[in-house]
Protein backbone atom coordinates (compact mmCIF):
# COMPACT_ATOMS: atom_id res chain seq x y z
CA UNK A 1 0.00 0.00 0.00
CA UNK A 2 1.47 3.38 -0.98
CA UNK A 3 1.36 6.44 1.60
CA UNK A 4 0.17 8.90 -0.34
CA UNK A 5 -3.49 11.13 0.17
CA UNK A 6 -4.42 10.51 -3.24
CA UNK A 7 -4.50 6.44 -2.37
CA UNK A 8 -5.74 7.01 0.75
CA UNK A 9 -8.56 9.35 1.14
CA UNK A 10 -11.88 10.23 -0.60
CA UNK A 11 -13.31 13.88 -1.37
CA UNK A 12 -17.23 13.93 -1.15
CA UNK A 13 -19.39 16.68 -2.13
CA UNK A 14 -22.29 17.94 0.35
CA UNK A 15 -23.12 21.29 -0.56
CA UNK A 16 -22.04 21.75 -4.09
CA UNK A 17 -20.66 25.35 -5.10
CA UNK A 18 -23.28 27.52 -5.85
CA UNK A 19 -24.75 30.49 -4.86
CA UNK A 20 -26.80 30.42 -1.97
CA UNK A 21 -29.77 32.58 -0.93
CA UNK A 22 -30.97 29.98 1.92
CA UNK A 23 -30.76 28.28 4.56
CA UNK A 24 -29.22 24.91 2.78
CA UNK A 25 -29.13 20.82 4.06
CA UNK A 26 -26.35 19.44 2.24
CA UNK A 27 -26.24 15.94 0.84
CA UNK A 28 -25.84 13.22 3.50
CA UNK A 29 -22.23 11.63 3.49
CA UNK A 30 -21.50 8.34 4.51
CA UNK A 31 -17.91 7.59 6.70
CA UNK A 32 -18.47 3.54 6.80
CA UNK A 33 -15.26 2.34 6.18
CA UNK A 34 -13.39 5.41 6.88
CA UNK A 35 -11.60 6.17 10.69
CA UNK A 36 -11.74 10.15 9.85
CA UNK A 37 -13.42 12.86 8.60
CA UNK A 38 -12.71 16.74 7.71
CA UNK A 39 -15.30 19.38 6.34
CA UNK A 40 -13.75 21.89 4.35
CA UNK A 41 -15.64 25.05 3.14
CA UNK A 42 -14.74 27.42 0.22
CA UNK A 43 -16.69 30.95 0.51
CA UNK A 44 -16.66 33.40 -2.63
CA UNK A 45 -19.04 36.45 -2.98
CA UNK A 46 -21.05 37.24 -0.51
CA UNK A 47 -23.98 39.99 -1.53
CA UNK A 48 -25.58 42.45 0.27
CA UNK A 49 -23.50 42.51 3.50
CA UNK A 50 -24.91 38.79 3.61
CA UNK A 51 -24.26 37.01 6.84
CA UNK A 52 -24.47 33.13 6.86
CA UNK A 53 -23.26 30.91 9.40
CA UNK A 54 -22.40 26.80 8.45
CA UNK A 55 -21.95 24.00 10.94
CA UNK A 56 -21.67 20.29 10.86
CA UNK A 57 -24.97 17.72 11.55
CA UNK A 58 -24.15 14.02 12.15
CA UNK A 59 -26.87 11.21 12.90
CA UNK A 60 -26.98 7.61 13.12
CA UNK A 61 -29.53 7.33 10.09
CA UNK A 62 -30.39 9.57 6.87
CA UNK A 63 -33.40 10.88 7.86
CA UNK A 64 -33.49 14.51 7.59
CA UNK A 65 -35.44 14.78 11.39
CA UNK A 66 -32.50 12.59 12.73
CA UNK A 67 -29.94 14.83 11.89
CA UNK A 68 -28.75 16.94 15.11
CA UNK A 69 -25.26 19.31 15.44
CA UNK A 70 -22.74 18.00 16.16
CA UNK A 71 -21.30 19.20 19.84
CA UNK A 72 -18.43 20.59 20.57
CA UNK A 73 -16.80 17.52 22.11
CA UNK A 74 -17.07 15.75 18.91
CA UNK A 75 -15.17 18.09 16.29
CA UNK A 76 -11.50 19.67 16.44
CA UNK A 77 -11.52 23.06 15.27
CA UNK A 78 -13.87 25.93 15.01
CA UNK A 79 -16.18 27.84 12.48
CA UNK A 80 -16.49 30.99 12.00
CA UNK A 81 -20.10 32.90 13.52
CA UNK A 82 -20.75 34.40 9.90
CA UNK A 83 -18.69 33.34 7.33
CA UNK A 84 -16.41 35.86 5.63
CA UNK A 85 -15.57 36.47 1.23
CA UNK A 86 -13.46 34.15 -0.32
CA UNK A 87 -12.20 32.12 2.63
CA UNK A 88 -11.58 28.44 3.04
CA UNK A 89 -12.47 26.63 6.70
CA UNK A 90 -11.81 23.39 8.30
CA UNK A 91 -13.39 21.57 11.12
CA UNK A 92 -12.30 17.90 11.72
CA UNK A 93 -15.33 15.17 13.02
CA UNK A 94 -13.76 13.02 16.06
CA UNK A 95 -17.64 11.46 16.60
CA UNK A 96 -18.89 8.11 16.21
CA UNK A 97 -21.75 8.70 14.33
CA UNK A 98 -21.72 7.14 10.52
CA UNK A 99 -23.72 9.80 8.88
CA UNK A 100 -22.47 13.54 8.37
CA UNK A 101 -23.93 16.82 6.68
CA UNK A 102 -22.76 20.56 6.32
CA UNK A 103 -25.49 23.00 6.50
CA UNK A 104 -25.47 26.57 5.77
CA UNK A 105 -27.73 28.91 7.68
CA UNK A 106 -28.99 32.36 6.21
CA UNK A 107 -29.37 34.88 8.93
CA UNK A 108 -29.57 38.22 6.57
CA UNK A 109 -28.20 39.66 3.26
CA UNK A 110 -29.03 38.28 -0.40
CA UNK A 111 -26.41 35.76 -1.19
CA UNK A 112 -22.97 33.58 -0.69
CA UNK A 113 -21.05 31.45 -3.44
CA UNK A 114 -20.19 28.59 -0.92
CA UNK A 115 -19.68 25.25 -0.93
CA UNK A 116 -18.01 22.36 1.01
CA UNK A 117 -16.66 18.81 0.64
CA UNK A 118 -15.85 15.94 3.31
CA UNK A 119 -12.35 14.70 3.19
CA UNK A 120 -12.99 11.12 4.31
CA UNK A 121 -9.32 9.57 5.51
CA UNK A 122 -8.09 6.62 7.16
CA UNK A 123 -9.42 4.01 4.91
CA UNK A 124 -10.25 0.80 6.53
CA UNK A 125 -8.99 -0.43 2.97
CA UNK A 126 -6.65 1.43 0.56
CA UNK A 127 -6.37 2.44 -1.99
CA UNK A 128 -9.31 4.15 -2.31
CA UNK A 129 -10.92 3.72 -5.27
Amino acid sequence: MRKDSHSNVNVVASLVPAVQAATLKGSTIDTKGFYSALLIVNTGAIASAGDYVVTMEHSDTTTDGDFTTVPVADKIGTLPSTLAASTVYRQAYIGSKRYLRAVITKTGGTSIAAGAVFVLGMPQLAPVA
